[in-house]
């Protein structure tokens, strides 16, 4: 079996499993490794997407997948260098991007009138959609188009996409550290040329972006992730860095497995839970997330509450929630796993009751898999089957651990080194 996991591993990244929600909770989609998966909630029933492009939706693993605001596009990305657009209407693949490098994450305009898409080379590229979002009615396929540069990373892994809450920035993350602020300009395909703010303070590569927003700050502040262990709070018009949470310190060593090892603590992901300021933090080698309670005006942020998940190995790879609904979906689960009966695994759990959440109130409440929205037939769609033996799931974090190392995690290496990998580079590109 080991023998087996090392020769698949030369030839193949472990990739996590991907959930994303519909802003209404009409339906629910998950990716695992090329296999896209969505089920509609309101239907009861699997979905079957249709792709007039021929041959398989996609080809390899996928990186990244994104609801549009509206909940009329989505998009799917990753490996295979293929950018698929995707009407919620019929499920019909509307339209198909071919990018230069492997895509790396995805970003929908709030009025969904571009769609934005970063490659492993940290370029960043968008695309007009030219659709009246308001007359859509999932039908009209648009001839595969061309995307244009809008901004670059300068080689560095872009992580992260995100449109501020009002639309007026878009902010990028990459594995350098570093997040970018940019003034989402009027015309997006002649380039983004103004920077508002860099946000800088991370010590390790910065893995997720969310938004934070009340009524009474509409256009909320950016919290963000990273391979350091910590949530930071930025304001995003100056950069400003206005708290730092440490996740271990804040919830506890005792909460994790493995902690001893400097990269088991990084934030894999974020989500923000709608209509409050809770955020819902994944860490690796945490058996469930951390909420933390976002004090605007006080601008603090601190951990409400541990929820941990019970008797199951359950490292959450992805989190999503819903604008209507107040539960918070999360899977975990990879795929390219060598040396198991199903290199593909993907396990979904859903957590309700968030809306009085103290640290001296019970909850919120992990649901048993008969109270999960869709029930049985969700699950057996989503996760392939209904019943998972756990025990191969602490395989499966154990593979993500190691290659979002090898993934993020910059590698040193001497002059001498350096040059001789230059010399060997097969990307470069070919004159005509």
């Amino acid at each position: 079996m080991e023998d087996t996991y090392e020769e698949a591993s030369k030839d193949t990244e472990v990739a996590p499993a991907l959930i994303a929600v519909h802003p209404t909770q009409n339906s629910v989609a998950l990716a695992i490794g090329s296999d896209l998966r969505v089920f509609d909630l309101i239907g009861g029933c699997a979905v079957s997407l249709v792709d007039d492009s021929g041959g398989s939706l996609h080809k390899d693993s996928i990186r990244s997948i994104r609801y549009g605001a509206s909940g009329k596009l989505f998009v799917s990305a990753g490996d295979d260098k293929l950018v698929k657009i995707w009407s919620t209407e019929s499920w019909r693949c509307i339209s198909t991007v071919c990018s230069e490098k492997r895509v790396t994450a995805v970003a929908i305009s709030n009025d969904g009138s571009y769609v934005c898409f970063a490659d492993k080379f940290g370029v960043i590229w968008v695309m007009d959609m030219d659709v009246d979002m308001e007359g859509f009615d999932g039908n009209q396929v648009s001839a595969n188009k061309k995307a244009a540069p809008m901004l670059s990373h300068y080689c560095s892994i872009i992580t992260s996409l995100e449109f501020s809450p009002d639309g007026r920035f878009f902010v990028s993350a990459d594995r350098d550290f570093k997040i970018r602020v940019n003034v989402f300009p009027k015309k997006p395909l002649d380039g983004a040329h103004e920077i508002q703010s860099f946000a800088l303070g991370h010590t390790e590569f910065v893995s997720c972006l969310a938004f934070v927003c009340t009524q009474e700050l509409p256009q909320g502040f950016l919290v963000s992730g990273s391979g350091d262990s910590t949530v930071r709070l930025w304001d995003i018009s100056s950069g400003s860095l206005l708290v730092t949470c440490d996740i271990i310190e804040k919830a506890g060593p005792l909460e994790f497995k493995g902690i001893e090892e400097e990269s088991c603590a990084a934030v894999t992901d974020l989500c923000t839970i709608p209509d409050s300021t809770l955020v819902a933090v994944a860490v690796q080698s945490l058996q469930g997330i951390i909420l933390l309670r976002c004090d605007l005006s006080a601008q603090s942020l601190d951990v409400v509450k541990v929820v941990t998940i019970k008797g199951d190995t359950f490292i959450p790879t992805s989190l999503a929630t819903s604008v209507s609904s107040g539960l918070l979906w999360m899977v975990t689960g990879a795929s390219n796993l060598g040396g198991l009966e199903s290199p593909s695994l993907a396990r979904v759990r859903v957590i309700s009751d968030f809306k009085e959440t103290t640290p001296d109130v019970e909850g919120p409440t992990v649901l048993e898999d008969d109270e999960t929205p869709g029930g049985v037939k969700l699950l057996e769609k989503l996760q392939g089957r209904v019943s998972i033996d756990e025990k191969v799931f602490s395989t499966a974090a154990e593979a993500l651990k190691i290659s979002m190392s090898k993934l993020l995690i910059k590698k040193q290496y001497s002059t001498e080194r350096r040059e001789f990998r230059k010399r060997g580079r097969n990307d470069k590109k070919l004159k005509q």
